[in-house]
């Protein structure tokens, strides 16, 4: 090791809410093996209840200086091996606090290709450089030291030429001096411009990033949204994109920086290489990383955009274990129907053709009496609001209310449902259906457990991001793998109903694990209790620790359908024994539960945080934390966008936030914008702090644009 381990806890604790001791806490037992989940709920007691994101964010950042770390390492080996480590450059290593300041300083040290000024040190003029750079004479002239160079093996043809070899290699030292090179850093993103302009031969040609065409911004104030719009803009090549200070400015602070007050008969020299340096080097040197900056930063954000998102549409209100019929609405090839058990399984299937070209919608009604007449306790009649959607929506409400069902009619967004009805998991699921049925049952068993179909799909197809394809795909999956695991421990699963899919994200499994239970509950029949999980093989004592908390199982213990985790078992029966009864008993007995005298068990082993979640959990076992369902209710005579008059007030359901505003549907194809501005009558930073997907909204139509199908609307105006 070339240099102490940092003091990680210490370091995490300055980049959080949290104190050292507690950083230390979660980083143990993160070292340990534990899971996120895992130690957000059953280890409240280390990390004083930290909440999942806090230990989160503890993870990233530990992740963070242990890279850091890394690289100082390494950078220090390389240093060495060449022979040039001497004790400040040590120093100033291991003082470096950012990636930035250390890659800086190891610039002038990392291997490069061949430049100018490597020519000219082949040409043997370091010296010469070196007599430059100390400006040490301030007699003589820059000529008759330079005319010394000339000839030799090097071929050095003229005194024009050694002095132009000289700057060249003064220039990569001036742009390689760490507090020269933050200067221009710091000024290019203090009164730096991004400009954006039609790329060659594109001004004419109308697109999406019309906009851009000639536009300009301080870079310091450009949102993340724009920075990825015109970065997507300069791929396709439509944009020419640059970023940087005004010009002059730049090259006054390097000069006035590199020559300072002294004088030398080298300054003019100094003053061109400096000069010189930033023209061709500096300038996009720092161009490239401020831009690698803006897109590290606006894929951060683009990404928790997409997270908030699929978080709230994960956590959406279940309609529960009940029988629901099913449509995936189309026009030409009809509509296909399903009817789902209360569990989610295909009962029967069928085609309707209630809209265009067939309109056959007494024969869509005979079939529909068929279904509720074979299946009596049909719950919801589910539709997807793909093409035909609305129009299908129409027919099954008419229906539902002539013959008096109490069935719900529930539109529900069918993203995704073609992505899961074409892969392997709905292949393995319903092996002897084709993709059309497939679709059908995804829409359905979303609206019956959102969490449990949502989680069988890819995130990034289920249509609640802002350019998901432009930010950096492998940390998108990253996060996003974490919201859905987040998600799924959060509510429990039940081990006997769960597919492979959701059991993936529960704590501690994976996909390996996931699978062997499935198979090893194929093979030997449901589970019975939750230490039967032992029994799969690979599942040992530190998964069954991870994972238990969060499996569900109905059987003779109730605790085995509870959050309370297996190890405190032993403390409830000794709390119901107490009380005077069984545990079975005890569980929702919420008088019983009351008269628990909490400091009686309280111990070294168990504080608070863990005996106020047993307590809790003793109260409503299996609580679901998420809402409960309610269906949206479109206006009937509003089915297309041509359907819409400025000034409607209609309901609608909040589909996607953004930076820059919220898109809700109202039930005409296309989804209309309420833009930031328009959420409240105050100032709104940022719309995930008032709306969330899945919430039902009221909205004025503002304008409709019917050329580009775009819909304006307002919340703030549709107010009561």
């Amino acid at each position: 090791m070339l240099t102490r381990r940092p003091d990680y806890a210490q370091l995490v604790a300055a980049d959080t809410s949290l104190s050292a001791a507690r950083a230390a806490a979660i980083i143990d037992l993160l070292d340990a093996g534990c899971t996120l989940p895992f130690i957000a709920r059953y280890r409240k007691e280390a990390t004083g209840g930290a909440e999942d994101v806090v230990i989160q964010q503890v993870m990233e950042r530990l992740e963070s200086h242990r890279a850091l770390h890394l690289r100082r390492e390494a950078i220090l080996e390389s240093i060495a091996g060449q022979g040039k480590l001497t004790d400040e450059l040590r120093a100033q290593v291991e003082r470096a606090e950012t990636k930035t300041l250390l890659e800086d300083l190891y610039l002038p040290y990392k291997p490069k290709r061949r430049t100018r000024a490597t020519i000219a040190r082949e040409k043997g003029l370091d010296p010469l450089a070196d007599l430059m750079w100390s400006r040490a004479e301030t007699s003589g002239a820059v000529r008759d030291f330079a005319q010394a160079f000339i000839g030799g093996d090097a071929g050095v043809a003229s005194v024009d030429e050694a002095l132009q070899g000289a700057r060249d290699i003064v220039a990569e030292r001036i742009v390689e001096t760490p507090p020269w090179r933050s200067a221009i850093r710091d000024i290019t993103w203090k009164e730096g411009l991004l400009h954006s302009r039609a790329a060659r031969g594109k001004k004419d040609t109308p697109s999406k990033f019309s906009d851009y065409y000639d536009h300009h911004e301080p870079v310091r104030r450009v949102a993340s949204h724009r920075v990825l719009a015109i970065l997507r803009g300069e791929k396709e090549g439509l944009l020419s994109v640059r970023i940087a200070p005004e010009a002059d400015r730049a090259r006054r602070l390097l000069v006035g920086r590199v020559l300072g007050s002294r004088q030398s008969i080298w300054d003019e020299q100094i003053r061109q290489a400096a000069e010189d340096g930033y023209d061709r080097l500096l300038s996009a040197q720092i161009e490239t990383e401020i831009r690698g900056e803006l897109k590290r930063r606006a894929d951060d954000e683009a990404i928790d955009v997409f997270a908030t998102n699929l978080q709230d549409l994960l956590m959406a209100a279940p309609f529960g274990a009940r029988p629901i019929l099913a449509i995936d609405p189309g026009f030409r090839t009809g509509c296909k129907v399903v009817v789902l058990s209360a569990t989610g399984q295909l009962l029967d299937h069928g085609v309707v053709h209630p809209t265009e070209p067939r309109c056959d919608v007494r024969g869509t009604e005979r079939a529909f009496d068929a279904w509720f007449g074979q299946y009596p306790d049909l719950a919801a009649v589910v539709v997807g609001n793909g093409t035909g959607g609305r129009e299908t929506f129409a027919v099954v409400r008419a229906y539902l209310r002539e013959r008096g069902q109490a069935a719900a009619a529930v539109m529900v967004s069918e993203s995704g449902a073609s992505i899961y009805s074409a892969s392997d998991v709905a292949r393995a699921e319903l092996p002897d259906h084709d993709v059309t049925v497939r679709g059908a049952v995804s829409i359905g068993r979303r609206v019956q457990d959102p969490l449990a179909e949502l989680v069988k799909i890819d995130p990034k197809s289920i249509g609640v991001g802002q350019y998901q394809h432009d930010v950096d795909q492998k940390l998108l999956k990253q996060r996003l793998d974490d919201v859905v695991a987040r998600c799924v421990n959060r509510v429990g699963v039940d081990v006997n109903t769960a597919s492979p899919s959701i059991l993936n994200y529960v704590s501690g499994l994976g996909p390996t694990l996931a699978r062997a239970i499935a198979a090893f509950r194929d093979g030997h029949g449901t589970f019975a209790s939750r230490a039967q999980l032992k029994e799969v093989p690979g599942l040992g004592d530190k998964t069954f620790e991870q994972a238990a908390g969060f499996l569900r199982v109905k059987g003779d213990n109730p605790l085995d359908d509870s959050a309370v985790h297996p190890e405190r078992y032993a403390l409830v029966n000794t709390i119901a024994r107490d009380l005077g009864c069984d545990v079975r008993s005890l569980i929702g007995d919420r008088e019983t539960v009351a008269a628990i005298d909490r400091r009686r068990y309280l111990s070294e082993s168990v504080g608070e945080y863990t005996l106020d979640d047993i307590i809790a959990e003793l109260e409503k076992p299996g609580r679901d934390p998420r809402d409960d369902f309610e269906a949206v209710e479109f206006r009937d005579d509003v089915n297309d966008i041509e359907d819409l008059v400025a000034g409607m007030i209609l309901t609608g359901l909040v589909t996607n936030v953004t930076n820059f505003g919220a898109f809700v549907d109202v039930g005409v194809h296309q989804d209309g914008l309420v833009h930031v501005s328009q959420i409240a009558n105050r100032y709104v930073k940022n719309p995930a702090d008032e709306l969330k997907v899945g919430q039902q909204v009221r909205v004025k139509v503002m304008d409709i644009d019917l050329g580009r199908k775009r819909i304006g609307l307002s919340i703030k105006d549709a107010a009561f």
